[in-house]
């Protein structure tokens, strides 16, 4: 376990809470850019899927969360913190992170410009969160609708994305390589709206939907359940991912009735989830 650095975690914790206020869903961070906390499960002979349902911290960017008290509690269990990390695809921002590196040999900022001149997108004023290795972040806010997904170098070498699932390590934190800081005048920006032309290369092509009677059963049961297994802050993001496989999987009409069911049961009103799973229809090529 790394020597604690009561400095760097306090300014961490400060820099964390001061996001949360914004909106943004923080988790402690180690030198590494890891999660600080260890998975509860690490010591489990067969450790069964968990994403924070047990009640303790340790899930990564599962564990993100905007409430203050919550926030202290996850960096008093991890003294040695020393950064924060920010959840991507949550609300209220839905947050995507484009990550310009400088370790390839490719220049990933010339590798945008292309894109941006070849699909006539401009990247608007936004948050820009410089790298110690001399990269830069830049923060995009999505639509509630899209699940953008990680990847890395998909869109172009050099340019990584953070999408749902992901986190973006937030400006104040300390690494073993330096400290993440916000670029002169953005720090007062709130995340800019991804261009549409952009944001159609960072969803996933729709792929082709495959009838499977045979499957409904089970696999209707298994993306009910993942829904069922949501808590705040990615209710309306299972949703839309469980109803987007479902009408990919060409089971989405039968399984419209038990997936608003088990969005009603996370907490969600029936009009919030008929909206999320008309919009799943609409983003698979298929009518409401």
């Amino acid at each position: 376990m790394a020597t604690p650095d009561r400095q760097a975690t306090t300014l961490a914790l400060a820099h964390a809470l001061s996001a949360a206020e914004r909106g943004l869903a923080v988790i402690p961070l180690s030198r590494t850019k890891l999660p600080a906390l260890r998975s509860p499960h690490r010591d489990d002979p067969a450790p069964a899927p968990c994403h924070g349902e047990c009640g303790r911290p340790g899930h990564g960017v599962h564990d993100a969360t905007t409430d203050p008290a919550r926030i202290r509690a996850l960096f008093a269990a991890a003294p040695w913190a020393t950064g924060y990390g920010i959840a991507c695809g949550l609300p209220p921002y839905h947050l995507i992170g484009v990550d310009l590196d400088t370790k390839s040999e490719t220049d990933s900022s010339a590798a945008l410009r292309e894109l941006a001149l070849r699909h006539l997108f401009t990247i608007p004023p936004t948050v820009v969160v410089l790298t110690p290795s001399g990269g830069r972040h830049l923060w995009l806010s999505g639509p509630p609708d899209a699940v953008v997904p990680n990847s890395a170098g998909r869109l172009a070498t050099g340019i990584d994305i953070r999408g749902a699932g992901g986190y973006l390590v937030g400006p104040g934190s300390r690494t073993r390589h330096g400290t993440y800081t916000a670029a002169p005048g953005t720090a007062h920006l709130a995340p800019a709206a991804c261009p549409p032309a952009l944001l159609r290369l960072l969803l996933p092509p729709p792929r082709t939907p495959r009838p499977s009677p045979a499957r409904t059963d089970e696999h209707g049961q298994g993306l009910v359940q993942f829904v069922l297994a949501a808590h705040e802050g990615q209710r309306n993001t299972r949703l839309f991912w469980a109803a987007c496989r479902a009408y990919e999987d060409g089971v989405g009409p039968a399984l419209v009735a038990p997936l608003v069911e088990a969005a009603l049961d996370t907490g969600l009103t029936e009009r919030e989830a008929r909206a999320t799973i008309a919009s799943a229809a609409r983003m698979t090529g298929h009518h409401p």
